[in-house]
């Protein structure tokens, strides 16, 4: 079987909507990430008051990563594996991108912004 499954996407859905839900959300370059908001018109709060709705509007099947996922080699989200949605979203009316990395039960933004054609991220 290829991964990541759709039982396991589901799964860190699932975990990436409890961080937020419990706090634990962190930017990993965050004048990156404040430009891409800045770009939809959001500020940071605004972010994370619509992350959980967010986390809502993905399914498993808005996968845009790689199969096995890559692992992220920044010191701070050490050896773990990304994990890229892009979807169709209701919230913001067009298609956005996220992709997040999760460690000891927290969230690690690495991008969100509206998506890029297929493989622009590579």
């Amino acid at each position: 079987m290829t991964r990541p499954s759709y039982r396991e996407l589901n799964k860190k859905l699932k975990e990436g909507k409890a961080a937020t839900v419990s706090g634990r959300v962190y930017f990993l370059e965050p004048r990156f990430l404040y430009t891409d908001l800045l770009d939809l018109d959001l500020t940071v709060s605004d972010f994370q008051a619509l992350l959980g709705r967010i986390f809502e509007e993905i399914r498993p099947s808005d996968y845009d990563g790689k199969r096995p996922p890559d692992r992220s080699y920044e010191i701070s989200v050490l050896n773990c594996e990304l994990f890229a949605f892009s979807w169709d979203s209701g919230l913001f009316g067009c298609r956005m991108y996220l992709k997040f990395v999760l460690k000891r039960e927290a969230l690690w933004i690495i991008s969100f912004h509206k998506s890029k054609k297929k493989g622009e991220y590579e």
